[in-house]
């Protein structure tokens, strides 16, 4: 048995990486697996603190020590159950998760200087360990209830809360408007993050437990929410946030003007096997150009880190802000400049340059100065008169985040409220909407956030919605009407 705090003699280590070169070509995960013992010894790193941070600052609240502690020691099945109790996809967080500003960024060994327990790479290696060994079974109610819940949005959200609620016997039905359950993690994330076959075997593990996944269906169009109210006892809304925001200046109307959505769903739809008409052409192929990356989030590191893989000429990422200051991971961003991604910092887009056939050309910058904080907490861009320059594109791409869609209009439900900021509104406490008997979750409740932030409101919804709903079965079916009419 592994002794724990052996942070003193040994290093921080994650799992060998594959060379630049390489991962260049293609687009598998760049981590390679911890070994049985590599695992086992950066586990036994843990200090086992009394106050257990990384447990602190995880949205899901891992036991994160315990399950270090049992890894060490070689119980990994037990590991696994501890880390499973808490979240519905340690292998996906295990591999995307921003660890750097959560658990790992939280860890007493990485404040003191000594190099944080590397938590994701043991957390996706316990998992993956489990789904081999066969630890990982589908939902066996104890029980089953008649009542039924429909969930808009198979993304984590609603994946992490359909498992929850089929845990306590209820019937549940996932509506999905894609082709594919997972939503962001399907289309949103390239495989040398997750590759997609992770998150399939969540989707096929929901379907062998119960969960109904209805796909290519659009509420609102081929099944009003009103039909879906009246066809299930609950709702949840767990749409996402879908909605590009716009880089507003001159020419963002030419041909190679795209949303980082609209790449990366074609990027990753061809990684699936489709047929993608505009990749086949060419359109959203980087392969032979010169692409240019506005925004300085994750979705904008997987954009660059994805021309390269397709063979670009170059790529640059313009952010207005300087390294210290980005939203994204600064995992993320060492790996891309290793690929060769070029970052241009502290510079913003004055023009989308164009030919007379509308094709782009290139992008007009001008350099930026970081003054005052702002609201945010981070020193406010202001712009250097006279700084402008110009950067050579073929292919431009707006990753400048997500604002939600309009989602009463989308649903022809205008009773459904929202705030300032288009958001669902919500009893922070039960997560429940302006309609009886409708709840909500993820990004379409808190804004555009991180894949473990959806992951647990999925499950603070499934609490919710089971309290309501047991609620309302203790209550006789005359009173329920006499309180409904």
């Amino acid at each position: 048995m592994r002794q724990m705090l052996q942070f003193v003699r040994l290093d921080q280590a994650m799992p060998e990486k594959r060379e630049a070169d390489a991962r260049r070509k293609d687009f598998d995960e760049i981590y390679d697996a911890f070994t049985t013992d590599g695992a086992a010894e950066q586990s036994s790193r843990c200090e086992q603190c009394g106050i257990p941070f990384c447990q602190v600052h995880c949205p899901v609240q891992n036991n994160i020590p315990d399950w270090l502690k049992l890894t060490a020691e070689g119980r990994l099945e037990e590991a696994y159950a501890l880390s499973a109790a808490t979240n519905n996809m340690p292998e996906v967080c295990g591999r995307i998760c921003p660890q750097d500003r959560l658990c790992e960024g939280s860890c007493v060994l990485e404040q003191s200087k000594h190099g944080a327990v590397t938590i994701g790479a043991v957390e996706k290696y316990i998992t993956d360990t489990a789904w081999e060994k066969g630890w990982v079974k589908p939902v066996v109610p104890s029980v089953e209830l008649a009542q039924s819940i429909g969930i808009v949005g198979a993304g984590p959200a609603g994946m992490a809360a359909a498992e929850e609620l089929r845990k306590l016997g209820y019937q549940v039905t996932i509506y999905d408007r894609y082709d594919r359950a997972g939503g962001l993690l399907m289309y949103g994330i390239p495989n040398f993050k997750l590759e997609k076959d992770v998150v399939q075997r969540r989707v096929n593990l929901l379907a062998q437990s119960g969960v109904k996944i209805v796909n290519n269906v659009n509420v609102g169009v081929d099944i009003s929410f009103a039909e879906l109210r009246k066809k299930h006892d609950a709702v949840l809304v767990a749409t996402g946030v879908y909605k590009a925001r716009d880089l507003v200046c001159p020419g963002v109307g030419a041909t190679g003007v795209f949303k980082a959505m609209t790449y990366l769903t074609a990027s990753n739809k061809k990684g699936l096997g489709d047929v993608v008409p505009d990749f086949e052409s060419g359109q959203l192929n980087a392969a032979g150009k010169n692409v240019v990356v506005i925004g300085g989030g994750d979705t904008a590191m997987d954009c660059v880190r994805t021309a390269i893989r397709q063979g670009a000429k170059s790529v640059k990422c313009l952010y207005r802000r300087d390294r210290e200051n980005m939203p994204g991971s600064q995992r993320e961003v060492s790996n891309a400049i290793e690929e060769g991604v070029e970052f241009v910092w502290q510079s913003a887009p004055e023009a989308v340059l164009h030919d007379t056939e509308n094709t782009v050309t290139g992008v007009r910058a001008i350099r930026m100065r970081l003054g005052t904080p702002d609201q945010s907490g981070r020193a406010k861009p202001e712009v250097l008169e006279g700084s402008q320059f110009v950067v050579p594109a073929d292919i431009v791409i707006e990753a400048l985040g997500f604002d939600p869609e309009d989602i009463p209009a989308m649903f022809g439900e205008p009773a459904l409220g929202v705030t300032r900021w288009g958001t669902l509104k919500t009893d922070f406490r039960t997560l429940s909407t302006t309609m009886d008997g409708v709840f909500a979750a993820g990004d379409i409740v808190r804004g555009a956030s991180l894949v473990v932030w959806a992951i647990r409101d999925g499950r603070d919804a499934a609490v919710s919605i089971n309290t309501f709903l047991t609620l309302k079965r203790s209550v006789p079916k005359e009173q329920q009407l006499r309180k409904a009419s």
